[in-house]
């Protein structure tokens, strides 16, 4: 009886994780492509819906689904039941799906949100796989360093300490940290967890996160990166949302309420305002030339004085993305440099201090 517990205890745990699990991009995409291709076929959204949540593993994800198919069935529109669930459909989409429903082409506008999806995708994980060598390592730099200064330091210095004689001041500071380290471990490992869990909560304050994403910007190799990434999704999103036909002083509002980084949330905010008063996509974006390089603001008056705008901003997104792939795909070469040096000093520093008193020694002898 009480293993028969035990298994539906363990049921209802793994039960409870499938249910809650975290719904990626990669569902997402999978959801859009096929439902886009249903559409196109001539499927029903009722039977789309249907088919595609009897093929979904993410069971939250799959419930989602099969509760939009029963908003659908009562009469509402897929954008109605989109935006029943705003945490896993993003204002984009449901205002593309609302527009391409309005239209009669609704299979185009989930094509668009396909082809988004993807180069969503394809963007995060080039930073991903880029990432993964130096958090690797950096994590082994900080784990081999702390092992010395525990396990083998302690060992060596304490021949020196035997000696009586008087050590160099690099000897000094390195067997106190050691012995610092060893005395406090328990106390300095709760302290970096306290800062931790503190500096996270702040930053998802209002005031934490402008301060966060001001650094990001302005960090040498970072800020180029997070700047060409925002300005991806901005013109991605702009071409996507025009061509569905959504008028632009919406499309701004859309794109500035789903900015990740705030300053171009407030930014693109500001700017819709300034489109209905009639001032120009371009004399707005060139106030602010760190967020938003001529480059891009000289193409875009291009395509607004042609009535390409949709069109041109998709070049745009494409030529933001490549670059983000390039600088990724460089970035390995670019901080490796960076991470030997950081690794030469650390290791430099603890060889002088620990063969500095050996001269000390030999003298003495």
């Amino acid at each position: 009886m009480e293993k028969k517990n035990k298994e539906q205890s363990s049921k209802n745990k793994l039960s409870f994780m499938k249910r809650h699990a975290r719904i990626t991009l990669v569902n997402k995409l999978f959801f859009t492509q096929q439902l886009e291709v249903m559409a196109r076929t001539g499927f029903s959204l009722s039977r789309a819906l249907e088919t595609i949540s009897l093929q979904m593993e993410n069971r939250r994800f799959k419930q989602i689904i099969e509760n939009m198919k029963a908003i659908v069935e009562k009469g509402s529109p897929l954008s109605k039941a989109a935006s029943e669930y705003p945490k896993v459909f993003s204002e984009t989409f449901v205002s593309m799906v609302a527009a391409g429903e309005s239209s009669g082409k609704l299979d185009e506008a989930l094509k668009r949100l396909t082809i988004q999806l993807k180069k969503s995708h394809e963007i995060r994980t080039k930073i991903k796989n880029a990432l993964t060598y130096p958090a690797i390592v950096l994590i082994a730099m900080v784990a081999i360093g702390i092992a010395m200064l525990i396990f083998v330091l302690p060992k060596i210095t304490a021949i020196y300490e035997e000696s009586g004689t008087k050590l160099p001041l690099p000897t000094r500071v390195l067997i106190g940290t050691s012995d610092f380290i060893i005395a406090n471990g328990i106390y300095i490992s709760i302290l970096i967890i306290v800062l931790i869990i503190a500096l996270l909560r702040y930053v998802k304050t209002p005031r934490g996160k402008k301060l966060f994403h001001k650094i990001l910007l302005v960090l040498p190799i970072v800020g180029p990166i997070i700047r060409k990434i925002n300005l991806a999704n901005f013109s991605r999103s702009l071409s996507s949302l025009l061509q569905t036909d959504i008028p632009i002083v919406e499309t701004f509002k859309i794109i500035s309420r789903t900015s990740s980084n705030i300053y171009y949330k407030e930014y693109l905010a500001n700017a819709a305002e300034e489109l209905k008063k009639g001032v120009s996509v371009k004399n707005i974006l060139e106030k602010d030339r760190t967020l938003f390089p001529p480059l891009i603001t000289q193409i875009i008056n291009i395509g607004e004085e042609s009535g390409t705008l949709d069109t041109i901003s998709e070049e745009i997104a494409n030529f933001y993305e490549e670059e983000v792939s390039q600088t990724m795909a460089n970035l390995a070469t670019i901080i490796e440099p960076v991470l030997m040096l950081i690794l030469g000093v650390g290791v430099g520093a603890i060889a002088v201090a620990v063969v500095m008193p050996m001269y000390s020694l030999v003298n003495t002898i």
